[in-house]
Formats: structure tokens, C-alpha cells, sequence
């Protein structure tokens, strides 16, 4: 995304918010700070940048530091060729910390964002003080089940009033290499209008506006490129999970109702001792946009 228009929606939200580029490890990290008290750093995830979590930082930052980052080949944070492992990514995020002067930060992510936040507190519990999971968790076994084909319970039609489950066609089209890039190139609205209506409760909640900056955030080769190598980790991730041992930090789950609630809590509580997962009602997938209130309710309440 353009420095300029990063800078303008950082300081559009209440809070005192402002925009930087910082470089760690080698590359550059684009984030967005503000507000005062303990570090809380937001990690968010596809399509979209740190502007999915615009609905609830101002919130947030009275009681925080609210830090929303954009992960490596995210928004205005470069787009190298390699590193989109979650345990890379994750020492991305753990190097702006330091940076940044941090010992201990709560930490929430969302969808990648949320595998990214996961690897942090697995490989460096020392610097997290408290994990938040938003509707997804880190890629493990569990995703060996997926399947080529949808199942009977899985929508396919943007319908998702019944709860039933997406079926997550993009994680096999996000596998190829080269051919996203030219198939996409000037339709970035059109599959991300597909994406958000397929998954979200109430397609208003993310409107144009906001899908047109993300639309934005991906219409180069570079960003579909980036982007989709998240996905193509997916199997050196789970590889990395089996040598996490339990997580050490308190950890919440956040799914929505109609979406991932159900599969989180048969999932997150084997994670470690001090796992509980919450549904968060009347909700899709983007839950910050969806249902930013109860988000900040429950954040808020477990952060403390």
C-alpha cells in the first residue's frame, strides 16, 4: 500500500496513531502505532493489511500500545522471495519488539496473522505476555483432512446464515506458482468481493472503501506473490509445529459463531494449560470488522 495513504488512515483514527517503516532482519516492517500502556501488537492476515483491525484499535488503544503490523509481503512491509514460514515471520515480529523497546507484549492475530502469533509465542514465550487467536490457529496435522472436494457441510454459494463451514477453495489455488499472479492482475476486487461475501455474516461489515484499499494492497505481481507464499509454507509449518512443545502463555481462542468457533475449541484446548476458546455470536471470519465491540469486550477482558 502507498507510505502516503498508510500515514492518512493512521492518523484518520482516534488515538494518535502514526505510520513507520522499520527495518529488522533485513527487511522492512511496515506498522502503525498509538495509544498508551502495555505493548498489544495486532497481526492480521489475507487479503487484507493492518487496516482490518481499524474498527478496533482506537478502542483498544486507550487501555494499550496498540502496534498493528503488516507481516512480511504485507501492505507496505517488503515482499522478499523466501521466508513465509510462520517461525520466520514470527522472528520478524519478535526483532520490531525489540526494536521497538519491548520486553513482554500481548499479542492478537487474526487468520495468517493468528498462525504468525501462535509461532511467536511457541518460539519466543519469553517475549509474550499473553496470545489471542482470532478464528484461526496454527497450521498442524488437522489440515491434512482438507479436501480437494466440498463436503456436504461446507458452503460454496456465500451462504454462511447456516454456520456451516467455507469451503476454503483458495488454499489450493493459493498453492501455484506464477499463474495466480497473471490471473488476477486488474481483478483484485473481484476475488477479494468473492472472498469477504463467501465468509463474512454480513457482507456490509467490510465495505467498499476498505475493499478497495485492500483490492489496492494486492494488485501487484509482487503482492499476489507474497501473499500466496503464506500458503505454500503450509507444510514446512506443520513440520515446525510438531517440535513446539505446549504454550506456556494464557491463551484465548476467538471464533466466530458462524464460522471457526466450533473447530477452535476441538483444537486449541490440547494446545496447553491454559487455553479457553469463546464464540463470538453473529459473526463470519473477519471478526475485528464484523463484531469489533465484542472483540474489544473479550480482548480487553483477557488481556486485563
Amino acid at each position: 500500500m502507498d507510505a502516503a495513504v498508510d500515514a492518512a488512515l493512521a492518523e484518520s483514527l482516534e488515538g494518535g496513531f502514526s505510520s513507520h517503516l522499520t527495518e529488522v532482519d533485513g527487511i522492512r516492517l511496515h506498522h502503525v502505532q498509538g495509544g498508551q500502556g502495555h505493548p498489544l501488537v495486532l497481526l492480521g492476515g489475507w487479503p487484507q493489511t493492518w487496516w482490518q483491525f481499524n474498527k478496533i484499535m482506537p478502542a483498544l488503544a486507550r487501555d494499550y500500545r496498540v502496534i498493528a503490523v503488516d507481516l512480511r509481503g504485507m501492505g507496505g512491509s517488503d515482499k522478499p522471495e523466501t521466508g513465509y514460514d510462520k517461525k520466520t515471520m514470527a522472528r520478524d515480529v519478535h526483532e520490531l519488539v525489540r526494536h521497538l523497546g519491548h520486553d513482554r507484549v500481548h499479542v492478537a492475530g487474526h487468520d495468517i496473522g493468528a498462525m504468525v502469533a501462535q509461532s511467536m509465542a511457541a518460539n519466543h514465550p519469553e517475549a509474550v505476555a499473553k496470545l489471542a487467536l482470532l478464528d484461526v490457529h496454527h497450521p498442524d496435522e488437522t489440515l491434512t483432512g482438507l479436501t480437494l472436494l466440498p463436503q456436504p457441510d461446507q458452503h460454496v454459494d456465500g451462504d454462511v446464515t447456516a454456520g456451516s463451514r467455507t469451503y476454503l477453495w483458495w488454499f489450493a489455488f493459493n498453492q501455484l506458482r506464477g499463474l495466480p499472479e497473471k490471473l488476477l492482475a486488474g481483478r483484485e476486487r473481484a476475488w477479494i468481493d468473492t472472498l469477504f461475501d463467501s465468509m463474512l455474516l454480513d457482507p456490509r461489515s467490510i465495505g467498499d472503501r476498505d475493499r478497495d484499499l485492500y483490492a489496492r494492497a494486492y494488485s501487484s505481481p509482487d503482492a499476489i506473490r507474497a501473499g500466496n507464499a503464506w500458503y505454500q509454507a503450509f507444510m514446512q509449518d506443520i513440520e515446525d509445529e510438531k517440535k513446539h512443545g505446549p504454550l506456556t502463555v494464557p491463551t484465548l481462542g476467538l471464533g466466530g459463531d458462524h464460522s471457526n468457533h466450533s473447530f477452535l475449541a476441538s483444537v486449541l484446548p490440547g494446545k496447553g494449560p491454559d487455553v479457553r476458546v469463546e464464540a463470538i455470536k453473529d459473526s463470519g471470519h473477519y471478526l475485528p470488522e464484523e463484531q469489533p465491540e465484542a472483540v474489544v469486550r473479550s480482548l480487553t477482558a483477557f488481556f486485563g
